[in-house]
């Protein structure tokens, strides 16, 4: 399985010298095996999709989060909706309105001048919640997790690895530390022994505590909760918009001088290129 970044910042897009190193684009990642292509969210790093350029594939799969804009605001731009000969499949988490309905209030006048239902690709749409289905060569699993309105993570197991994809949880929202029975702390089973999580870490832990309840998490504590996943390679992401790359250095060097996990663990840059096992 090979996972493409293209998105990392949280919240607002946050581009400038100070933001090149890690990149300004908020969420969006790809994920790849054999010929099946899986977009998780739509963030303004969506709109640098070309892998359809050098294949036959037909399909493309978005699998969203949530639909909080910056997670979405990608969606008007990305090449494949425009494509009539293309099948395209957006899963999101079910709501008491229609996933159709939300998007199409982003994809219309005055936000967009593009209507959802004039897209000429195939566009078919799946609510999820607590859900497993397959994707080409992929079992997927979703489950809700600790975030403002209806929000999912999601595992995603190829042929021989799996990525879990987290990139606004607050697994520690009104706890001091987490529960000794890891069934009760948020997104666990997602991210158990995964090859490669990559999760919210938008504060500092000097910054958490004046922000509990955004529904964003602390570099420390989503350190302490990949070593409990067991997992094996940690990508720390949703970077705050107000952090430049220096500031996210310091941050991040603070961690290390703090912890010491044995596990791979590393910020979240837009451009890395990550060939699981």
């Amino acid at each position: 399985m090979k996972i493409m970044i293209r998105g990392v910042r949280g919240s607002i897009p946050t581009t400038g010298p100070d933001t090149v190193y890690y990149g300004g684009n908020t969420s969006c990642a790809v994920a790849v095996e054999d010929d099946c292509i899986l977009v998780l969210d739509g963030g303004s790093g969506m709109q640098k999709f070309n892998l359809l350029q050098t294949t036959a594939v037909k399909r493309v799969d978005i699998l969203l989060t949530h639909l909080h804009l910056d997670h979405i605001q990608g969606l008007g731009f990305f090449n494949p909706f425009f494509d009539p000969t293309l099948d395209i499949h957006i899963w999101g988490p079910v709501s008491n309105i229609s996933l159709r309905t939300r998007l199409s209030r982003y994809l219309s006048p005055p936000l967009f001048p593009v209507l959802l239902r004039d897209l000429p690709c195939k566009l078919t749409l799946h609510e999820i919640g607590d859900s497993s289905f397959d994707i080409g060569p992929f079992q997927i699993e979703s489950r809700y997790v600790i975030h403002p309105g209806p929000t999912v993570g999601y595992r995603i197991k190829g042929k021989h690895s799996v990525f879990t994809y987290m990139p606004d949880h607050e697994p520690m929202l009104g706890a001091k530390e987490f529960p000794a029975d890891k069934r009760w702390i948020s997104g666990m089973e997602l991210a158990q022994d995964a090859d490669l999580l990559l999760h919210d870490a938008q504060y500092s832990a000097q910054q958490y505590p004046y922000r509990m309840g955004w529904g964003h998490s602390s570099m420390d504590d989503v350190a302490k909760f990949a070593e409990l996943a067991a997992v094996k390679h940690l990508l720390l992401a949703h970077h705050d918009p107000s952090n430049s790359d220096t500031d996210l250095n310091n941050l991040f060097e603070d961690l290390q001088k703090r912890n010491n996990y044995l596990f791979k663990y590393e910020l979240a840059a837009e451009g890395m290129v990550i060939e699981l096992p």
